[in-house]
């Protein structure tokens, strides 16, 4: 099976100064998500990615190029609107201290499932699109390059929280348990019986072990042995 690193965009300065950018055109890194992403970019230097998809938004293009500058090879680089921020409609670029006000806010937190963004998208639709095109994209990788394919995804913090629920298996209410941070890495392996959750949120650790054979498709019953 091909493994997908979920890695999200670099802290921007819409998060530093706590406003929802959405799909705000021009929303950069600031100095320090630059730095996040290079991090992240550094991690991933041992690994030989067959492609770095990318969110066509700006944040993630950055956080993308980042991680390209410090790969060997020349892995394809492929934009997926599948896998854009949520379109939060009316909620864009709004302060989310004045949103925690609205009575919507308390249905995204305790039943996303429900939440409709005036004007916007649903969250249940935004989980169906970006676990359709992460799928789509792993078999198709699988497919060109085989079992041992890894690449990357560049998105967002609500888009990988709903994919990592659904490999989880878990209900879109339970995503919010989840937490995604600025630049960080998680690793999902779609198996012909069941994704496989690797790791999640991770900002430091060692991926040079991804470079070893392609994993067994069977859970290790008792544990295994880990990454050799």
């Amino acid at each position: 099976m091909a493994t997908v690193i979920l890695v999200r965009h670099g802290r921007t300065t819409a998060n530093a100064t706590g406003i929802l950018a959405g799909r705000t055109p021009g929303v950069r890194l600031d100095a320090v998500g630059r730095d996040q992403a290079a991090r992240a970019g550094g991690r991933l230097a041992a690994v030989p990615l067959v492609a770095v998809v990318s969110s066509p938004l700006e944040r993630c293009r950055q956080t993308a190029k980042l991680i390209l500058d410090q790969q060997e090879g020349s892995p394809s680089t492929p934009l997926e609107k599948g896998i854009t921020e949520c379109d939060y409609g009316d909620w864009q670029g709004r302060p989310l201290r004045e949103l925690a006000k609205e009575s919507l806010w308390s249905v995204v937190q305790n039943q996303p499932s429900a939440a409709v963004f005036p004007h916007g998208e649903s969250l249940g639709a935004m989980q169906a699109r970006s676990v359709a095109a992460i799928r789509r994209l792993d078999a198709a990788f699988e497919a060109e390059h085989g079992p041992g394919a890894v690449w990357v995804a560049v998105s967002h913090g609500d888009i990988i929280k709903s994919i990592l629920a659904d490999a989880y298996g878990m209900h879109l209410d339970l995503f919010q348990r989840i937490n995604v941070g600025p630049a960080s890495i998680s690793i999902v392996r779609y198996g012909a019986n069941r994704p496989d959750v690797i790791s999640t949120n991770t900002d430091s650790g060692d991926l040079s072990w991804l470079r070893a054979k392609p994993p067994e498709a069977d859970a290790a019953v008792g544990g295994g042995a880990g990454n050799l």
